[in-house]
C-alpha cells in the first residue's frame, strides 16, 4: 500500500513561508554586506594620480559621483553609505584633491574630512568672492603678502579680459573658476593671468556683443551674471532667472536679490542678512549693484547674453533644489510657502 502524502496545516504552511522569507532576507543582507565591503576596497593597484575638485556645499552623493567618474572608487553609493554610516556628512571639505585608484574609500574619505588638499594645485571655485579666492591661494601655499600684491588690478591692465572693467574697480567677477598646477617657482600673478585667460575665452566678442544687445555694458553683464550665479545652481534655469532680472530692470522693479544684499553686509564685516543697508541692497535700490558679487561661470555669462523668452517676474529656489517661477506676487508667495520652508526661513 502506498503511503499517503502528509499535508501541512495552514499554520505550518505560514511558518514555513516565514522561515523561507527570513532566510532569504538574511542571505540578501549578507550578500549586500559583502558587496558593500568589496566596494570599499581600492579600485585597482594603479598609482596614477587623479585630480578631483570638490565644490563648496557638495553632498556626499555628488562627491561620490565625482570620485566614480574620475576613476578613483568602485561605486558612488558605497562612498555615500560610508559617509552616512560614519556620520561624516558635515566633515567633508571643499578643495582640490589628488587621489589614486589604489586608495580605499576609507582613506579617501579621511583625506576629504581632514581637508588634505593638494598644495601643488590652486583651485578657484565658482561662485566665490575675491576674499575667498585669496584664501584659496594662501591655503595652496602662497604667502599672504604676495597674494595681496598679486590681486592688484593694476598688474593686469594689458589683459584683454579687463578691457571693459571700469577704472578703480577690483578683479571681483573676473577670476574664472578653474584648477591650475603650480610649482615652487610659480607666482600668484601667473595663476591670476591664467584665470583671466580662461575668463577671456568665455567673455568672447560674441558674448560681449550679445550682452550689449540686451542694453548692458560687458561689465554690467558680469555683474548680472554674478547675481544669476549666486541665485540658482541649475544651468538650465539660469537663462530664465536672467530674464526675470532683465524684466525687473526694464520695468523699474527692484531686483530684490538676497545674494547682493548679503554681499554688501559681508564687505562691511557685518552679519550677512537681507535687511542690511548698503549700495548692494537691491531691495531698497533700483538697478544693478556697483560691482559683481562673485566670479562667474560660462553658463551664467551665456544666460545673461541669451536670456530666455518668458514673462516671469518672480522665482524661488525650493528645498528640493528646483526653481519655481511665477508671474504675480501672489503666485510667488504661494510657491515660496509650499516649496521653500527651510531655505527661505
Amino acid at each position: 500500500m502506498l503511503n499517503k502524502l502528509k499535508t501541512l496545516s495552514p499554520k505550518q504552511t505560514i511558518g514555513a513561508v516565514l522561515i523561507t522569507v527570513g532566510l532569504l532576507i538574511i542571505l540578501s543582507i549578507l550578500g549586500l554586506r559583502v558587496t558593500y565591503n568589496n566596494a570599499l576596497k581600492p579600485l585597482s593597484n594603479s598609482l596614477e594620480t587623479k585630480i578631483v575638485v570638490i565644490e563648496e556645499g557638495s553632498s556626499a552623493k555628488q562627491i561620490g559621483s565625482k570620485l566614480k567618474e574620475a576613476g578613483v572608487i568602485k561605486a558612488a553609493w558605497a562612498f555615500e553609505w560610508y559617509v552616512r554610516n560614519n556620520d561624516l556628512r558635515d566633515e567633508l571639505k571643499a578643495g582640490t584633491y589628488v587621489f589614486r585608484p589604489n586608495q580605499s574609500v576609507q582613506d579617501i574619505t579621511k583625506m576629504i574630512a581632514e581637508g588634505k588638499i593638494a598644495t601643488d594645485y590652486v583651485t578657484i571655485l565658482p561662485n566665490k568672492r575675491i576674499d575667498q579666492i585669496k584664501k584659496a591661494f594662501v591655503d595652496s601655499g602662497f604667502k599672504t603678502a604676495d597674494v595681496e600684491r598679486a590681486f592688484s588690478p593694476d598688474l593686469y591692465k594689458d589683459h584683454p579680459a579687463l578691457v571693459d572693467k571700469p577704472e578703480g574697480k577690483s578683479l571681483e567677477g573676473y577670476l574664472y573658476p578653474e584648477t591650475f598646477q603650480k610649482t615652487a617657482d610659480t607666482k600668484p600673478e601667473q595663476i591670476i593671468r591664467l584665470s583671466l585667460d580662461e575668463m577671456q575665452k568665455r567673455l568672447s566678442p560674441e558674448i560681449r556683443k550679445a550682452i550689449m544687445k540686451q542694453g548692458l555694458t560687458p561689465y554690467e553683464g558680469i555683474i548680472l551674471a554674478s547675481i544669476v550665479e549666486n541665485e540658482v545652481n541649475s544651468p538650465d534655469d539660469r537663462a530664465k532667472v536672467a530674464e526675470v532680472f532683465y524684466l525687473r530692470l526694464r520695468q523699474g522693479i527692484p531686483l530684490s536679490s538676497d545674494a547682493t544684499t548679503k554681499y554688501g553686509a559681508i564687505l562691511d564685516g557685518r552679519t550677512p542678512v537681507i535687511t542690511y543697508e548698503s549700495a548692494y541692497n537691491t531691495y531698497n535700490h533700483l538697478g544693478l549693484p556697483p560691482t559683481p558679487i562673485s566670479n562667474v561661470t560660462g553658463s551664467s555669462l551665456t544666460a545673461v547674453a541669451y536670456p530666455a523668452s518668458t514673462d516671469f517676474l518672480y522665482f524661488v529656489s525650493g528645498d528640493d533644489g528646483k526653481t519655481y517661477f511665477s508671474r504675480t506676487l501672489e503666485e510667488h508667495q504661494a510657491l515660496t510657502k509650499k516649496y521653500c520652508t527651510k531655505l527661505c526661513n
